[in-house]
């Protein structure tokens, strides 16, 4: 953290909101709000449409409960209506945030411009983007995004627990629902392994149970009644935690007094909703339980002291409860990232590529020069009364476009992971940023490449133009497009892919060195037929050449060895039966097609739903 910088981290919850800001000396302050350090997410739209946020929203719904939104933070794509206007949910966060970002301008005396949002790891790049566009109507300048988990595990780090590279933990969020994830610490920060998330695993669930309990006669639903219950629930429940009983004021009837008896019954069945979570995290990551490294837990309602006599009892771990359980996300959020005064500068998470990685980038750069060379120097001239033309081998040609366009990708991500992981560069820009510039430069240069080998073989061959540029443009442009998708993607920081952007883009060098030899085998076979007395060698070698081309196919396709070997065998018996002088164009064709494949594989189970599976019950 530089000298003077401050940082405002906001974790808007589906109950409650909270707030810190992280001062240049490593200490932190939370926002307050009302005299507490949590803001109630519930918001009230009054009659000239503003918005009323906190404990003010709550008790104006008495009186004009139609105008109140309890859940304001919703799917990216529901619509939300008060007294019969359509508003937009977006206006509704926003009205939060703008709040904490006043009380941390009056706590700072200034505007703070580093701003981090905590978001739910099961969240996906549309949510993503929804609460970008809520903190820009709160007039918050671009945040950055840290998911729950990673917060909650910064958080710990920073309180020097001691979580070792290679460690497993639990991190179980307990707040108006339930988001339970599974968190390893890599060299660079942490990587999710598993999330599972469910609303009735939390806080509403248990406020529910409790009003259904001190209630005889139900409560109609969306008068000022309910929320006045409600709002008296949640304040014993809150209490609980604390104090042995507590007296509750119900609308319909006189106070009741609520001991602990009554939380307990209504949070046990809950809660252990919750433990199931955690034993389906855990399977989920396919990490061994007696390996984890811990079961913490944060949130306000994991301040309970029942939670964890539940999580250990059904799930065999010993659960640990964080320091601060409400505030751990935003702390950990403001942290992340962070070093103490004098340890140096800022740790990044685009770790440097490998030397290996820079070597498996020139093994495409050469595979594309040796395609393209071959093609320009083993064409097959014809004679005719008309004049004398050539027969190329286009395959080769729209081959030698994929592989520099991979070489180039994987030189502009090496590079731009490398600035990325330097803080000396001087450059105005954020890893992201840097990284993106560095994939769309590529992405360029490739075409820019591909154009090259188009003119400089037309001018080579004397041959018209078009033919060129159609074999060698064309089977690049998805490569192009997916290349711009993940170039916004690391701009924006919506998720960055474990491992780096450098590890994203490696594609399989099996697959490059099997379908370059099995182009060159299958064009010497078409250059070859000059020797009658070598046919059946001829045909036997493209055959074979056709055979290593679907090897590459399914190598780019397919991960797992066993698939390769059950998959590999019948596809590349296909295209080798394809495999002719004719379809040489047709069988580079595929195999640009598998390369697209192996992208939006990629872009699905690295960004939008990485690995091993994120699932929301």
């Amino acid at each position: 953290m530089r000298s003077g910088q401050v940082r405002l981290a906001i974790d808007c919850g589906s109950a409650s909101t909270t707030g810190v800001v992280a001062w240049s000396d490593g200490s932190w302050s939370p926002l307050v709000f009302d005299g507490e350090p949590g803001l109630p997410s519930a918001v009230l739209v009054a009659d000239d449409g503003s918005v009323v946020t906190g404990q003010q929203a709550w008790r104006a719904a008495v009186a004009q409960p139609q105008r109140f939104v309890p859940v304001p933070r919703r799917p990216a794509d529901e619509q939300v209506s008060v007294a019969g206007v359509e508003v937009v949910p977006a206006e509704l966060v926003a009205a939060t945030l703008r709040r904490a970002a006043d009380e941390a301008r009056r706590m700072v005396g200034a505007a703070v411009e580093d701003v981090r949002l905590v978001v739910p790891a099961g969240w996906g790049p549309r949510r993503r983007t929804w609460l970008r566009h809520a903190a820009h109507r709160a007039g918050l300048p671009q945040p950055r995004l840290v998911e729950a988990p990673v917060a909650v595990a910064s958080h710990l780090l920073a309180g020097g627990v001691p979580l070792p590279v290679g460690d497993a933990i639990v991190v179980c969020d307990l707040g108006g629902g339930a988001e339970v994830s599974v968190v390893r610490r890599t060299p660079v920060g942490f990587e999710i392994l598993s999330t599972l998330a469910d609303p009735d695993a939390g806080g509403d669930a248990i406020d529910a149970a409790m009003t259904a309990a001190l209630s005889p006669d139900p409560v109609a639903p969306g008068t000022g009644e309910e929320v006045a219950l409600t709002a008296s629930v949640r304040t014993a429940k809150h209490a609980l935690f604390a104090h042995a009983a507590v007296s509750v004021a119900v609308p319909s009837g006189p106070a009741v007094v609520v001991n602990d008896l009554v939380l307990t019954q209504a949070a046990r069945p809950v809660l252990e909703r919750a433990a199931g979570l955690v034993r389906d995290a855990v399977d989920a990551a396919e990490v061994d339980p007696a390996t984890v490294a811990g079961l913490w837990c944060a949130g306000g309602t994991a301040q309970m002291r029942l939670v964890a006599e539940v999580l250990a009892t059904e799930t065999g771990l010993t659960p640990l409860l964080v320091r601060d359980p409400p505030l751990a996300a935003a702390h950990g959020a403001a942290d992340a990232g962070a070093r103490s005064p004098g340890e140096g500068p800022e740790v990044v998470v685009e770790p440097l590529p490998s030397v290996g990685r820079a070597l498996a980038v020139a093994v495409s750069g050469f595979a594309s020069l040796a395609l393209v060379s071959h093609m320009l120097f083993t064409p097959v001239w014809n004679s005719a009364a008309l004049g004398k033309w050539a027969t190329l081998n286009w395959g080769e040609l729209a081959m030698a476009s994929v592989f520099a366009m991979l070489a180039c990708l994987g030189v502009g991500t090496v590079l731009g992971a490398a600035l990325a992981s330097r803080t000396d560069t001087g450059l105005p820009l954020s890893p992201g940023a840097q990284v993106a510039t560095g994939i769309l430069t590529a992405s360029w240069l490739g075409v820019a490449v591909a154009c090259m080998y188009a003119v400089v073989g037309s001018q080579y061959i004397g041959m018209e133009l078009g033919p060129f540029l159609r074999w060698s443009v064309v089977p690049i442009v998805p490569i192009v497009v997916v290349a711009a998708v993940l170039a916004v993607i690391a701009v924006r920081q919506w998720r960055t892919p474990a491992g780096g952007w450098s590890q994203f883009l490696a594609f399989p060098v099996s697959s490059v060195v099997t379908a370059t030899v099995g182009m060159l085998v299958l064009q010497w076979s078409v250059t070859a037929e000059r020797w009658p007395h070598m046919l059946v060698w001829i045909d036997f070698g493209g055959r074979f050449g056709g055979l290593l081309i679907g090897v590459g196919v399914v190598t780019a396709l397919v991960s797992r060895p066993v698939l390769r070997l059950v998959l590999g065998a019948p596809v590349a018996i296909l295209i080798a039966a394809l495999a002719g002088p004719g379809t040489t164009g047709i069988l580079a064709v595929i195999y640009a097609v598998a390369v697209g494949v192996w992208w939006l594989g990629r872009l699905w189970t690295r960004i939008i739903h990485p690995a091993p599976v994120t699932a929301v019950r």
